[in-house]
């Protein structure tokens, strides 16, 4: 079993002006649910391409399963990919096209048709299986593409905004059918909703301008500086805000955005932002202390949640690498002929 499912070492890409990919470097553990971030134009499809030799690099090498990605053929039915604009014929049944698409992977007919009405059935498109593709909603044709990656037994797939354009009960369903995947491949997830990054990935990329600035484990992400969002009865008073600060590993409490106006009970919402623990004991000790004192002031903790820390490192990174872009050249910031113009 290979440590790493994909490696992808020095890949830089140009298109006439615009450098969409500069000496990018990451390997993808394997069995992870991999979660590959950027803002528009940071290079992620661009990215997602060549590991799918769609597109040829200018420089640099992708290692899919310890196999070059440009023999494309010694991948054939170990690699799927669910592009973000994936298209069907629409005069044709799905049945049909997907029967046939794993046809030409080499199963019989009989095989493809089981194989093919049981993807359909996990994605909810099953009472659809003989309904053409024109005839299908955005959301429908989203899980018609999804059917597509996980058909057969591949050990990674690629998916390129796999829930945009679902409703929450279809993008949940289609999560989750993600997460039952993860114990026989590899799943590399590109996604804007930093929400569900966050939920259903272990490791993440973040691109920025067509460079790497962070690569590594939401894990780890989560220790460097750990939100949690706190429900409590009532309103702190100041003095009391203050006792709660001056507690050990407690950085600050402050009234979340979210959280203008009290509930129905009475409550209001704080956002609690913890110093970074050194490990899981320090961590622990902090909130335990934190809830005696709330329970001492009778401001009774009602839940406690995680807040988006993946979102602020997202921003904070992306932030850092434009501002660096901006900068006038210096010695310590030499120009860089290669960034967009």
């Amino acid at each position: 079993m290979v440590a790493d499912a994909i490696c992808i070492d020095g890949i830089s890409k140009r298109f006439g002006r615009i450098q969409a990919l500069q000496s990018v470097a990451f390997a993808v553990p394997a069995h992870s649910i991999f979660g590959l971030l950027g803002p528009n134009g940071a290079g992620k499809t661009t990215l997602f391409s060549i590991v799918a030799n769609f597109l040829k690099a200018d420089a640099g090498r992708v290692e899919v399963l310890e196999t070059d990605a440009r023999q494309a053929s010694l991948l054939q039915g170990r690699l799927n990919i669910l592009p973000q604009d994936a298209q069907f014929q629409r005069n044709v049944p799905i049945l049909d096209q997907l029967v046939f698409f794993r046809e030409l992977e080499g199963s019989s007919r009989a095989q493809a048709r089981d194989e093919v009405r049981q993807t359909l059935k996990q994605v909810g498109l099953e009472s659809y299986a003989k309904r053409r593709v024109g005839s299908l909603s955005h959301g429908m044709i989203k899980r018609l593409g999804i059917a597509q990656a996980f058909l057969g037994t591949p050990e990674v797939i690629l998916l390129d905004e796999p829930t945009s354009g679902l409703d929450p009960a279809n993008a949940r369903q289609i999560r989750d059918l993600i997460k039952q995947l993860q114990a026989r491949a590899t799943i590399v997830v590109s996604s804007h909703n930093l929400a569900e990054i966050q939920e259903l990935c272990d490791h993440v990329a973040i691109l920025d301008h067509g460079k790497l600035v962070f690569a590594g484990s939401v894990d780890q992400i989560n220790r460097a500086d750990c939100e949690y969002q706190l429900t409590l009865s009532r309103a702190l008073q100041p003095d009391e805000g203050q006792r709660i600060t001056a507690l050990d590993g407690i950085r600050q409490i402050k009234t979340a955005p979210a959280a203008t106006t009290a509930d129905a009970e009475g409550s209001c919402d704080y956002l609690v932002t913890f110093e970074t623990a050194q490990d899981d004991r320090d961590l622990d000790a902090s909130i335990a202390a934190l809830l005696r004192a709330l329970l001492d002031m009778e401001a009774v903790p009602r839940s406690l949640s995680r807040g988006r820390s993946l979102e602020k490192h997202f921003l904070e990174v992306t932030k850092s690498a434009n501002h660096t872009e901006n900068n006038p050249a210096t010695p310590d910031n030499p120009p860089d002929t290669n960034t967009r113009p």
